[in-house]
């Protein structure tokens, strides 16, 4: 999943494993993820950047067998099935395991995590945030008894529910007035558990259960073992629907922005693409990110955007609140007259095209003097045969895309 024009999201835990000490790491990938495979054996080759030691980043992917035909069914039964992993010869001297998403953006310093794990004596140890009332009821919360011990949790509650999962917040290490206004704690969806603890919850206590936020974490902690919270009080985001996607890419571009992906002590890493320096000729550009390989013609306004790898903008364009994933790779002199005899389209805006509240995915071709600004506010809708849809007031045209020119939304 691209993110912040240059980067993919799968950088984001893999930097921050890669910042914290942490370099025997696995990638449990479900179907078609060729794309995800290509970028991290481009960009994570720990054989040659730390010669001589046993660092490794190794892909795992979901697979159908004689015995099992099913592919993953959920957090908890994608590690069971390569759990036998974690005593070949390589890992055996492990004691913790790190459970991470690669749906997440955030910096963090997975050690710290690791190191209050261990000193708690935990079985288990969850990542959670703090929370106000208004955003706690999207996620599952949990509550702590004064050891910072998860007593109980309660999946999105609603009411008299949510108030009920009040805790004292202090115990976790907030002062008294950012306790009063943040008085929940929601599970991050990672965690360190103890490596024997691990393998016996997945294979012989719990074998059917298939996630482990929704079912070994609250059973664990049922079962009276020690799940304890870690507290990580920064900047967090879930980017599990189009609109979070949207609206947190969108926030890289403001200032100053909540997350930045350069930080000097603590860098996010990614592809490295040799591609030239964007080209923006005679044009308003404001708050907005622009990636390398771009080229912005003249007469063009942008605004509040994020603007992705090698995105041609034709002239006079008007750009507001838009995502532009960019494209896989830059049409030659001879591609284009080859498109252009066809009817077709090059990849990018064509000329006088008017975006707005919209996302751009890769080697999309939106002709000229296009208008894609849902006017009429409609919510939910689906142009299948242009590869337009609308989820959450948010238009997306889709990879690969072609939207005719004059098109209107």
């Amino acid at each position: 999943m691209p993110v912040g024009g240059l980067y993919r999201l799968i950088d984001v835990p893999m930097s921050n494993c890669i910042n914290s000490g942490i370099n025997k790491i696995y990638v449990l990938t479900q179907y078609n993820s060729q794309s995800l495979n290509k970028h991290l054996t481009n960009t994570y080759n720990f054989g040659t950047l730390t010669s001589g030691t046993n660092a490794f980043v190794e892909v795992l992917a979901a697979t159908q067998t004689p015995r099992d035909s099913n592919w993953f069914q959920g957090t908890a039964d994608a590690v069971r099935q390569y759990s036998w992993i974690l005593e070949d010869n390589k890992n055996k001297i492990i004691d913790d395991v790190v459970i991470l998403s690669g749906d997440h953006l955030y910096r963090m310093d997975y050690m710290h995590f690791v190191e209050a794990h261990r000193e708690s004596g935990a079985d288990i140890t969850v990542g959670c945030i703090p929370c106000d009332a208004e955003r706690a009821s999207d996620f599952g919360l949990m509550k702590i008894d004064k050891e910072a011990r998860i007593t109980e949790f309660s999946e999105k509650p609603k009411g008299d529910a949510l108030k009920a999962m009040e805790v004292d917040t202090t115990i976790l290490g907030l002062d008294a007035a950012e306790a009063k206004e943040k008085p929940f704690i929601a599970s991050m969806g990672i965690y360190v558990f103890k490596k024997s603890v691990l393998t016996s919850l997945l294979n012989s206590e719990m074998p059917q259960a298939m996630d482990f936020g929704g079912e070994i974490i609250p059973e664990a902690a049922k079962k009276g073992l020690n799940v304890s919270a870690y507290l990580f009080n920064d900047y967090w985001e879930d980017i599990g629907t189009i609109k979070s996607f949207y609206d947190a890419n969108l926030a890289l571009a403001k200032q100053p922005p909540r997350f930045e992906f350069y930080d000097p002590n603590f860098p996010i890493y990614t592809e490295s693409h040799y591609l030239p320096p964007a080209n923006v000729r005679a044009s308003t550009v404001k708050d907005t990110i622009i990636a390398a390989g771009s080229d912005v013609d003249v007469g063009c306004k942008i605004n509040n955007s994020v603007v992705g790898l090698r995105s041609i903008i034709g002239k006079d364009c008007n750009l507001d609140g838009v995502y532009m994933m960019g494209a896989d790779y830059l049409e030659s002199a001879k591609q284009l007259d080859a498109v252009a005899k066809e009817g077709g389209l090059p990849i990018g805006v064509g000329a006088g095209t008017t975006l707005k509240n919209v996302i751009v995915d890769k080697n999309a071709r939106i002709g000229a003097n296009c208008v894609i600004v849902n006017k009429e506010g409609v919510t939910e809708a689906d142009r299948p045969s242009e590869g337009l849809y609308i989820r959450t007031g948010i238009v997306t045209v889709a990879k690969n895309a072609t939207v005719p020119a004059g098109t209107v939304i």
